[in-house]
C-alpha cells in the first residue's frame, strides 16, 4: 500500500459544438497510507470523475497525481496497479463469478491454489460464497455490486478506489457489510477512497471525508469536524441527518452581551439568541448572518439542569420514528426541527421550551457563506478562559 497525493488536479471535457464543462477544478487532497477516504457531495459534483482520473480511465486536463512518490497522471491505467470498483459492476458475462473475481490475480500469475484461497475469503466476507459458480446474468443487482466490490478488494493493489460500492444492497445488508468492510481496509492497511451519496455509509466507512461542490474541494475532514465546525454554509447544509435548520438572522448588542436576532421570511424579529462569551472577537455587532441550528443538538422541553438559553413555540408536528422524536415547531414565524433521542410528549398546537444550547449554533457570513461561529467552540473557549481566570481574546 501507499500514499496517495492529488496536486491541484482539473478535469475538463470538451464536446463537439458545446462549451468546455470544467467537472474538476484545482483539487488538492493527500491521503496517508492505510487511510479511508471518503468523496460525498450532490450529483455532478465531480466525485466519479476524481476517482475516474485516479484510475486513468479519464485524462488529467492539468494537475498531478502521484502513489507514493511515483507520478501515476501519465501512465495507462494498467499501469498504476490501482484496484476500482465500478458503480456499473463492469463484470465479464461468460465467466463465473469466481473466475471474474480471480482475473487479475490468475492474469498476475498467481498460483490457482492460492488465487482460490483469496477468492473464497473474500467471498465469504461479502457473503457471495454461494454465488460463485453462477454467471453475472444470472445475478441480482446487488449480487453483481458485491462481485465487482469483491474483484477490487482481492487485489494486491497500492490504491483502491469505490464507486459507490453498496448503493444497491438491502438496508441490514449494507450496515453489516459496511462494518466489516472497515474491519477489513483497516486490518490490511490499503489506502482507499470511496465515493457515496449516503451520509450514514460515509460517517462508518472513513477516517476523514472530502465534501465537493460544483469540482471544488469544500471541506476535508473527520465527520466529527464536518457536523460540528462546518467551514461554509455548502458543508453545514449538506452534512447531517435532518440537515441543518437554517435561518435569517443579525448580531446586536444588548447591554454588553452580543446576541443573534432571528428573522422570519418578512424580515421582522422572531427569536433571539444569546451568543456565548468570546463570541463579540469573531462576530461584530450589526452583522448580518445566516444561523444554522443543528436539529440533535437542540433541546425540547426539560433541559435536564443544564443552563442555556430557552425560547417557546408552539408544536406543528411530532413523529415518533422508533427510536428518535422529530418535533417541528413554530417560533415566531420561523419553523424549527428538533430532534430527541426519546420520546417526547408534545402534542400539535401545544406550547414548548426549546432548550439553545451553545454546541447547536453555528453562524454564516450572508455575503461569502463562510462560517464565523460555531457556539460550542467558542462555549468551550470560554469555560477554558473562565477556568484559568483570564478572558478569551477578542
Amino acid at each position: 500500500m501507499a500514499s496517495l497525493t492529488l496536486d491541484r488536479v482539473t478535469k475538463v471535457y470538451q464536446q463537439k459544438d458545446l462549451p468546455p464543462t470544467r467537472a474538476v477544478k484545482d483539487f488538492s487532497l493527500s491521503v496517508k497510507d492505510g487511510e479511508i477516504i471518503g468523496l460525498v457531495g450532490s450529483s455532478g459534483c465531480g466525485k466519479t470523475s476524481t476517482l475516474r482520473m485516479i484510475a486513468g480511465l479519464e485524462s488529467v486536463t492539468e494537475g498531478t497525481i502521484r502513489v507514493g512518490d511515483r507520478p501515476i497522471h501519465h501512465l495507462k491505467a494498467a499501469e498504476r496497479n490501482v484496484a476500482m470498483a465500478f458503480e456499473g459492476y463492469a463484470l465479464y458475462p461468460p465467466l463465473r463469478v469466481s473466475d471474474n473475481i480471480a482475473f487479475s490475480l490468475l492474469r498476475g500469475r498467481m498460483p490457482k491454489e492460492k488465487a482460490s484461497e483469496r477468492v473464497r475469503m473474500i467471498a465469504d466476507l461479502l457473503e457471495i460464497s454461494d454465488i460463485l459458480p453462477l454467471y453475472p446474468p444470472n445475478l441480482s443487482g446487488g449480487q453483481q455490486q458485491r462481485v465487482s466490490l469483491a474483484r477490487a478488494l482481492v487485489r494486491d493493489a497500492d490504491v483502491f478506489l469505490l464507486d459507490e460500492p453498496m448503493s444497491q444492497l438491502e438496508p441490514h445488508l449494507r450496515a453489516k457489510l459496511r462494518a466489516r468492510i472497515k474491519d477489513y481496509l483497516i486490518e490490511h492497511k490499503m489506502t482507499s477512497v470511496f465515493v457515496t451519496h449516503d451520509q450514514t455509509e460515509a460517517m462508518a466507512l472513513a477516517d476523514r471525508i472530502a465534501v465537493m461542490s460544483e469540482g471544488v474541494l469544500q471541506q476535508l475532514g473527520s465527520p466529527v469536524e464536518l457536523k460540528e465546525r462546518p467551514t461554509n454554509l455548502f458543508v453545514a447544509s449538506f452534512i447531517g441527518e435532518p440537515t441543518m435548520n437554517l435561518l435569517k438572522g443579525q448580531t446586536a448588542d444588548d447591554g454588553g452581551t452580543l446576541q443573534v436576532v432571528v428573522e422570519d421570511e418578512q424580515g421582522r424579529r422572531a427569536f433571539a439568541i444569546p451568543l456565548p462569551p468570546g463570541a463579540r472577537g469573531r462576530v461584530p455587532n450589526g452583522k448580518r448572518v445566516h444561523v444554522g441550528l443543528r436539529p440533535h443538538k437542540l433541546i425540547v422541553g426539560e433541559t435536564n439542569g443544564r443552563s442555556v438559553p430557552r425560547v417557546y413555540g408552539t408544536v406543528v408536528s411530532n413523529q415518533w420514528l422508533g427510536d428518535q422524536t422529530y418535533v417541528g415547531i413554530e417560533i415566531g414565524g420561523c419553523l424549527v426541527l428538533a430532534v430527541a433521542d426519546q420520546h417526547v410528549k408534545a402534542t400539535v398546537d401545544t406550547q414548548v421550551a426549546l432548550g439553545l444550547a451553545p454546541e447547536a449554533l453555528h453562524l454564516f457570513d450572508v455575503e461569502s457563506e463562510i462560517a464565523l461561529l460555531h457556539g460550542g467552540d467558542v462555549a468551550a473557549e470560554s469555560q477554558t478562559a473562565l477556568l484559568h481566570g483570564g478572558d478569551v481574546a477578542s
